[in-house]
């Protein structure tokens, strides 16, 4: 087997995987409530199910589409996200006071999940291109303006948990392209500069992250999720209390299916359950970084790197948060929690990778050419034999061995 099937096929199995246990997961901890609320316990579970329909379809897709093709399709994707995402301020859907969806009959989006990958397309896209910035001057103009009018949009939502992870994985895209590690940092600790003043201005961040240094001291208001997560996670021991038993999950634990489904599966299926994902999402990293790695075409080095980064990045800000080690920020476990945008995008994603890991994506592969003047990308092929095999003129011939005989005389 090749290196880029196997690649494949492991990331595949790992996907496939998150998403199957995220199913049973979203059934297990919504089957109650639901079938209190509306009388059928399968409710949530047949709404995801219709997503991962999607999503595989997508992912099927993505696999077979040529990766290069969205080159093209970036200035569309960022001006069709950032559309959506004014759109959504004015006439989206408002739950628990932040407008985030928009609604078309029974399907819901969520424009921020498009605003991930348009900014990762036309990112790789734009470093495939230009010279990776060496100055806080070139990092801001035009990745850092651009990718600050996005967070913006972001954080009057509110949405602040897609904004870091946007630019996560607009870091690795830049670490990976060329960027020095002096100017990311800075730049790096620009925006978290700016992340804390955002916190520090919107009373509810303000107070997450209040209770976050200490959730027991408000354990009944801003600490109370918080403190219901660790409840759940310490309850399940090292094998848990069983799948579906879990007490947390009603009427304890709020959104225990969407951004707190992590500290169920260590209330029921304890700290094996909860190693087991920890293990599958290193898994994925590991795989997606080496497709980045291995792959000769510019563009999806670090389109790869990016998307890699993206899934990763945002259940390590889930886990984290969910087990107390960074505050509440309102990310998805993706493939496993509840959410089909989330979810689509999460698979259409792979799919992406799955086609940068396959033979197109490494036998057809373009090098910038240096003797163009719009450093526009040329094929990669091989010499010709005809040129290395053809032999020398005899004219040629005789000026060497003429050369020598002069050479040899005394």
């Amino acid at each position: 087997m090749k290196r880029g099937q196997l690649d494949s096929s492991v990331l595949i199995l790992v996907t496939l995987g998150l998403v199957a246990f995220g199913l049973v997961m979203v059934y297990s901890a919504t089957s109650a409530s639901a079938a209190l609320a509306n009388g059928d316990p399968a409710y949530y579970l047949k709404r995801q199910g219709i997503y991962a329909a999607l999503g595989l379809v997508l992912m099927a897709a993505a696999s077979r589409l040529d990766f290069r093709i969205l080159r093209r399709l970036a200035p569309v994707l960022v001006v069709a996200s950032l559309g959506l995402l004014l759109a959504v301020l004015v006439v989206g859907q408002s739950v628990n006071g932040a407008r985030r969806w928009l609604t078309f009959g029974p399907a819901v989006f969520q424009p921020s999940e498009l605003a991930k990958i348009a900014l990762a397309v036309w990112a790789a896209s734009y470093l495939t291109r230009r010279r990776p910035p060496q100055s806080l001057h070139e990092l801001w103009r035009p990745i850092g303006l651009l990718t600050a009018v996005f967070c913006a949009l972001l954080l009057v939502e509110p949405d602040l948990g897609t904004a870091i992870a946007i630019v996560a994985m607009l870091a690795a895209m830049l670490l990976v392209a060329g960027t020095p590690t002096r100017t990311l940092g800075a730049g790096l600790g620009i925006a978290s500069a700016l992340g804390l003043i955002a916190i520090w201005f919107e009373p509810y961040r303000r107070a997450r992250l209040f209770s976050f240094l200490n959730p027991w001291q408000d354990a009944q208001g801003a600490g109370f999720q918080t403190v219901q997560a660790m409840i759940g996670l310490g309850s399940g021991g090292i094998f848990g209390v069983g799948l579906g038993q879990s007490v947390q999950k009603v009427n304890y634990l709020p959104e225990a299916h969407t951004d707190m489904i992590f500290a169920i599966i260590g209330e029921e299926l304890g700290l094996v359950g909860a190693a087991a994902v920890i293990a599958a999402y290193c898994g994925f990293a590991y795989i997606g970084l080496k497709i980045a790695l291995g792959c000769k075409d510019p563009f999806g080095k670090r389109l790869a790197a990016g998307l890699t980064v993206l899934v990763c990045g945002q259940a390590a800000i889930n886990l984290a948060a969910v087990m107390g080690l960074a505050p509440l920020t309102g990310i998805p476990l993706p493939f496993v929690s509840y959410g089909g945008s989330s979810l689509v995008v999460a698979l259409t994603s792979v799919g992406i990778l799955l086609n940068i890991a396959g033979d197109a994506g490494a036998k057809r592969a373009s090098v910038p050419d240096r003797d163009r003047g719009d450093s526009r990308p040329r094929a990669a092929r091989a010499r010709s034999r005809g040129g290395a095999a053809r032999p020398r003129s005899t004219r040629n011939v005789r000026r060497v061995a003429g050369s020598r005989r002069s050479a040899s005389r005394p």
